[in-house]
């Protein structure tokens, strides 16, 4: 859905900086929840999985306080987390308020980085359910890895590229054309993403490594 959203908000705005899209500012602010309920949801997960003796096991109930639980949660998922606090608290005061209607086609480019979502989803899915060996699994792993690389990583450099050619700059007089807190909020936002990556490169080396190698981790993009 966002990455629907995304395409139609910037092939309709022919001009990246005045051009609008009513789905810009509708689609923000119908995403804000869901960036919400997440952080519950991953917590709801995170508390019955050590309930039950951490991934289903059979046995009685752990005795642990909720806030022992929080603090292992946010301790293995602090990077998701802060994600989506800074999706709600400043993300999204800045794409509804402080950009005034305009870069409409900027947003509907991040919007796309969701390309690589269901990727992602579907890589978990199969190791839960041991597939790590399918050939579905790694023709899964080559699109993540694909998608990831050009729709969250790669996608920086394209915003630059396009602003430079609208403004008729080289791509590398872009940053300093620019205002500093553009340049620091793109780096946080591409920070996260190479992470990420980074994971997901190591879990494909793992994956398509000589199977007379080590076989790769259940862990192998996670955690």
């Amino acid at each position: 859905m966002a990455s629907t959203a995304g395409y139609i908000v910037s092939t309709s705005c022919k001009h990246i900086i005045d051009d609008q899209h009513w789905l810009s500012s509708a689609y923000t602010q119908f995403a804000v929840p869901y960036f919400i309920y997440d952080i519950y949801a991953m917590f709801l997960c995170h508390w019955h999985k050590h309930q039950v003796g951490h991934g289903g096991d059979e046995g009685r109930p752990r005795a642990r306080s909720i806030w022992a639980v929080a603090r292992g949660y946010l301790h293995k998922e602090f990077l998701m987390v802060l994600h989506h606090a800074v999706m709600v608290l400043v993300c999204f005061p800045l794409s509804v308020v402080w950009r005034q209607g305009k870069g409409d086609f900027f947003l509907g480019c991040l919007l796309m980085a969701e390309v690589s979502t269901p990727f992602v989803c579907l890589g978990k899915i199969l190791i839960q359910y041991k597939q790590q060996h399918t050939l579905l699994h790694k023709v899964n792993g080559a699109l993540m890895l694909l998608s990831f690389l050009c729709c969250r990583v790669l996608l920086f450099p394209y915003l630059y590229w396009a602003y430079g050619r609208h403004a008729g700059l080289p791509l590398l007089a872009v940053p300093l054309a620019i205002p500093a807190h553009v340049n620091l909020g793109a780096a946080l936002l591409l920070a996260p993403q190479l992470y990420w990556f980074f994971l997901i490169c190591r879990g494909a080396c793992r994956l398509f490594r000589p199977r007379g190698s080590r076989p790769p981790s259940p862990c192998q993009t996670q955690d």
